[in-house]
């Protein structure tokens, strides 16, 4: 059976007792709350990648909005069910995912858009721009440099587009683009917003 969760399937019982029970403080979830705090409570959100939901889906839920998961990995989706069993999530590769068949105020896609394929990448930037409403925000991770590299958690191949080919990509898309940051464990983030 081929793994379609990009390797972490495999590493899943490993990942779910470290990052996956990350406290609120976590690395990423400062920047998580402050992106989800730029929308209105109850505002419908999609977390894609959210691994077993703990810290980063579970800071969406905290901060009022309500979220929609994936996660292509089957223990994620298990752990996930666990910790947030409110929250609707799908056992879905974004590649082939229906996206709840909605759309969405804003998206999150942290630590998922350099696992992808180059081409894989450039479609889901284009279909997160479908599925936001006008005014929606997406906020994603990935280097700001052109480089390949292997995952220090699946040693599968990775690799970022680089800051200027995502910004290009995001305004074809036509959306805005937003704030570029990092936060303390050097990940690069983007925001958009659709006009």
């Amino acid at each position: 059976m081929t793994d379609r969760s990009n390797g972490y399937e495999g590493i899943a019982e490993e990942f779910v007792a470290h990052r996956g029970r990350a406290p609120s403080t976590g690395i990423g979830t400062r920047e998580v709350r402050a992106w989800a705090r730029e929308l209105p409570r109850g505002a419908a959100v999609l977390d894609l990648g959210c691994g077993p939901g703990i810290p980063l889906t579970q800071v969406l839920v905290v901060e009022g909005l309500s979220v929609h998961a994936i996660d292509a990995a089957p223990s994620f989706v298990e752990a996930f069910r666990r910790n947030l069993p409110s929250v609707p999530v799908a056992c879905e590769t974004v590649e082939e995912s229906t996206f709840f068949d909605r759309q969405f105020d804003g998206i999150v896609a942290w630590g998922l858009m350099f696992l992808l394929a180059e081409q894989d990448q450039r479609r889901l930037l284009r279909m997160m721009a479908k599925l936001l409403v006008p005014g929606g925000r997406l906020l994603f991770t990935s280097p700001a440099e052109v480089c390949t590299w292997n995952d220090m958690l699946t040693g599968l191949e990775s690799r970022s587009l680089g800051a200027v080919e995502y910004r290009r990509e995001l305004t074809a898309a036509g959306l805005r683009i937003g704030a570029e940051y990092a936060d303390v464990g050097q990940n690069h983030y983007y925001g958009a917003v659709k006009d």
